[in-house]
């Protein structure tokens, strides 16, 4: 499946967030086409998922689902890091 990914590489933008915990946008949006299980954040209520990076890693990532003035839908992600960190 095809998605859109909003990534903000400003400073504190969510690709500084994620390179604090070891991931690259490469990462994270590959655990999207490897879900193992979707959830919500406890800590925010948002959506949530684990999954597969490309190396194999599961990984929580905690994002919202929006559109831009188009009408056309991505993923923006807050944080994502290893998943023993959820655990």
């Amino acid at each position: 499946m095809d998605r859109m990914f909003l990534w903000d590489e400003s400073p504190e933008g969510n690709v500084e967030h994620i390179a604090e915990h070891g991931l690259t946008p490469d990462e994270v949006e590959s655990a999207f086409d490897n879900i193992e299980t979707e959830t919500t954040s406890r800590a925010t209520g948002r959506p949530a998922i684990f999954g597969r990076t490309l190396h194999g890693d599961v990984i929580f990532v905690v994002y919202e689902l929006d559109s831009d003035d188009d009408g056309s839908e991505f993923i923006y992600v807050y944080t994502a890091y290893p998943a023993e960190d959820e655990l």
